[in-house]
C-alpha cells in the first residue's frame, strides 16, 4: 500500500513539474519573444514602405517639416514609454490616438496614421505599447494593463493638440483589444468614439486557441497554472484580461471590423463582442481578408467606412476661411 500511495505522490509530482515547467516556457514563448521583436524593431519602416508604398513621401514630408516627433513618459514602474505624432496638416482639435498589435509598434502603424492624418486631416499619436519599440518594459501584457497606459497616452494627445480635443482611439489586433478593453474604463469627456480591428475576445480565449493549433493542447490546467504564475510575476491574469467585459462597459460609439478569412483571431470572436457592447455601434465583416489586412486589401472602402463612422462623432475636416468674405 505504502509503495502505491509512493508511486501516487511520485506522479503527481512529476506532473506538477510537467505542467508548471510547460506553463514557464508559455510565458516565455507569449509574452517575452525577443527574437521576433527585436527582428520586427529593425525593419519596420522597411516592411511598411514595401507594403504602403505611398507611405514613404508622406513620412518623408513630416520628418522633413519637423512635423513627426517623438515624446516620452513614465510609466507605472518607472519605465520609459515613447509614442510619435503628428498634427494635422490645417489646425484642427480632431484627434486619433492609433494601438499597435503584437509584437508591432508605433512605426508599424503608420499606415492608420495615413488614414487619419492624411485622408481624415486628423492629428495622430501612436504610443509603443509596454515593451514594444522604443517603450521599457518586463513583457508584453497583451492589452490589460496597457489600457491604463492608453488612457494616459490619451490625454498626453489631448493636452499636446489644443486641451480640447475631440479623439477617436483606434487600434488592430492586439491594440484592438487594447481599445476594447479602454473602452470600459470611465472616459473624458474629449473622447468621442472607438475603432477596434480584429481584436480578441479575451487573453484567456486567445492563448487556449492557440495552445490547441499550435500544440495540440487542452487549456486545462496548462492555461490556469500560466495564469496563475503571469499573475505572480506581473501582475495581471489571463481571465481578468477580457475585451468581452470591458466592451459591455462601454457607453461610447465603437466601429467592429474583422475580416471574414482571419485565422489568427478567428471571425466568430466579433459577434460576441459586437452583441455585448450596448449602445451605438456598426459591425463591418471584410469579405476575404485574414488576420490585420483589411485596410491593406480593401484601403478605399476601409477609408471610406472609418470616415463616415469617425465623422459622425468628431465632425468632417475644418472649413476652409476665405478672407475675401
Amino acid at each position: 500500500m505504502k509503495r502505491i500511495v509512493r508511486s501516487v505522490l511520485v506522479l503527481l509530482l512529476l506532473s506538477a513539474v510537467v505542467v508548471t515547467g510547460g506553463s514557464l516556457y508559455m510565458l516565455s514563448y507569449s509574452l517575452t519573444p525577443d527574437a521576433t521583436m527585436e527582428a520586427k524593431n529593425a525593419s519596420s519602416y522597411k516592411y511598411m514602405y514595401a507594403e504602403y508604398p505611398f507611405l514613404q513621401p508622406w513620412v518623408d514630408s513630416l520628418e522633413r517639416t519637423g512635423a513627426l516627433r517623438d515624446t516620452v513618459i513614465l510609466g507605472a514602474e518607472g519605465e520609459r514609454l515613447h509614442a510619435i505624432y503628428a498634427a494635422a496638416p490645417e489646425p484642427t482639435d480632431r484627434t486619433a490616438v492609433i494601438v499597435h498589435g503584437y509584437t508591432d509598434n508605433a512605426v508599424r502603424m503608420l499606415m492608420i496614421g495615413y488614414l487619419y492624418n492624411h485622408d481624415l486631416g486628423c492629428n495622430i499619436l501612436l504610443p509603443d505599447l509596454y515593451y514594444h519599440g522604443q517603450s521599457e518594459g518586463r513583457a508584453i501584457r497583451m492589452g490589460w494593463k496597457d489600457r491604463l497606459d492608453v488612457l494616459r497616452w490619451m490625454e498626453i494627445a489631448n493636452d499636446i493638440f489644443g486641451g480640447d480635443t475631440r479623439m477617436v482611439v483606434h487600434g488592430i489586433s492586439m491594440g484592438a483589444a487594447t481599445t476594447m478593453m479602454v473602452s470600459g474604463e470611465e472616459q473624458r469627456p474629449y473622447v468621442k468614439c472607438f475603432v477596434e480591428d480584429c481584436g480578441y475576445t479575451s487573453v484567456r480565449d486567445q492563448f487556449a486557441k492557440e495552445l490547441k493549433e499550435q500544440f495540440g493542447l487542452p487549456a486545462f490546467p496548462l492555461l490556469d497554472v500560466a495564469g496563475w504564475l503571469c499573475d505572480l510575476k506581473y501582475g495581471w491574469n489571463f481571465r481578468e484580461a477580457s475585451s468581452l467585459k470591458q466592451v459591455a462597459k462601454c457607453r461610447l460609439p465603437m466601429l467592429f471590423i474583422h475580416g471574414d478569412a482571419d485565422g489568427y483571431v478567428p471571425t466568430r470572436m466579433v459577434y460576441p463582442l459586437y452583441e455585448a457592447k450596448p449602445g451605438e455601434k456598426e459591425l463591418w465583416v471584410v469579405p476575404g481578408a485574414a488576420h490585420a489586412v483589411s485596410y491593406r486589401d480593401n484601403r478605399e472602402e476601409y477609408t471610406r467606412r472609418v470616415k463616415a463612422f469617425v465623422e459622425k462623432y468628431i465632425g468632417g475636416e475644418p472649413e476652409q476661411t476665405n478672407e475675401n468674405q
